[in-house]
């Protein structure tokens, strides 16, 4: 289940996002502090084009979804998540989490509101050496693009685009995702 974040949810959001798990297939592979991360939730409450989720199981939060650059007049967004690595590794859910969470923040997207962004397309980035995400990605419809390098910091990232349009998600009857 997703449901909008709040800021009881910023001590495990920070937790899980620096989780070296998470840092390493992170485009900003920092350490996050907690001021920075305050900052970040008091732009982010402050900015329409973003919403942050928290996917909660068996109701316990096990990951956070970021949906950004929402535009509903070109009915496009992008998106990223993470998940409580290392607590769902230690108690055997986190393919079932990560399943869940691509999921359901996929479908979220292109749900019709208040419940969802009712878009017609939705972007990311992956690493290259993510090859679980990638892999999973493309089951769930998404096409990658052609790798580029960004500037993080002090050094430089290489990323792959993803994007998937809501006519190519894939149906369980159509058999596409199995």
């Amino acid at each position: 289940m997703l449901r909008r974040a709040t800021a009881d949810d910023l001590p495990n959001m920070l937790a899980w996002r620096n989780q070296d798990a998470n840092r390493s297939v992170s485009i900003n592979q920092h350490l996050i502090t907690a001021e920075e991360h305050a900052a970040w939730w008091s732009r982010v409450c402050q900015d329409p084009t973003r919403r942050v989720l928290m996917f909660e199981y068996a109701s316990r939060p096990l990951g956070v979804v970021t949906f950004f650059d929402h535009d509903p007049v070109a009915r496009s967004a992008s998106w990223g998540f993470y998940l409580d690595h290392d607590g769902t590794t230690a108690d055997g859910t986190a393919l079932l989490a990560w399943t869940k969470i691509m999921r359901e923040a996929v479908a979220y997207a292109f749900a019709p509101g208040p419940d969802g962004l009712d878009i017609d397309v939705l972007e990311g980035e992956v690493l290259p050496h993510n090859e679980s995400v990638r892999t999973m990605n493309r089951r769930l419809g998404f096409t990658e693009g052609e790798p580029y390098e960004q500037t993080v910091g002090d050094g430089s990232v290489t990323a792959i685009p993803v994007r998937l349009h809501r006519d190519d998600r894939p149906t369980r009857r159509s058999g596409k995702e199995q």
